[in-house]
């Protein structure tokens, strides 16, 4: 017992897909957001003795994010983002982002920074930059340097 126990039932995880697989199910069944995205994540790559779904994926990132998985709006953005088993739709990617990036989601709030430089809006960009540097990322403290050595920000912003 202790660190690789199941943090719900806590008895050990299983040593063979087919039983973990089973376990992730019992905790989707019970609308387990946390488990959801992860069976999502088992169909998207094709894992766990699963035959690879990108779409099944998705539904499942889609009722993991209603259920407030945070981890889910971000794989949704990027799903999104980069058309990856889903029709590419910018406008969805920011809003998926954005719901994340509230939730305090460091990697959604680093792409909302990132999108709002592309379009020049640098301020909006050192704003996202400036609160994911708080939360430790350190790509956004580059970026951060980047703009201040650029010359399109200043120290009081």
């Amino acid at each position: 017992r202790g660190m690789d126990d199941c943090p719900f039932c806590r008895t050990p995880f299983p040593d063979n897909d087919a039983d973990l697989l089973a376990m992730v199910q019992a905790r989707v069944a019970k609308n387990d957001p946390v488990a959801t995205f992860c069976l999502g994540q088992k169909y998207r790559f094709g894992e766990l003795g699963l035959q690879k779904d990108v779409r099944k994926g998705i539904e499942l990132y889609t009722e993991a994010a209603k259920l407030g998985s945070a981890a889910a709006l971000y794989s949704l953005g990027c799903a999104y983002s980069n058309g990856d088993g889903i029709e590419l739709d910018k406008v969805k990617a920011v809003e998926f982002y954005a719901k994340a990036a509230m939730q305090g989601h460091v990697s959604c709030r680093y792409n909302l920074g990132h999108i709002e430089a592309e379009k020049g809006n640098y301020e909006r960009a050192l704003r996202h930059f400036l609160i994911s540097a708080k939360l430790g990322d350190k790509e956004s403290v580059e970026n951060i340097k980047r703009v201040y050595m650029a010359g399109l920000a200043t120290k009081e912003q």
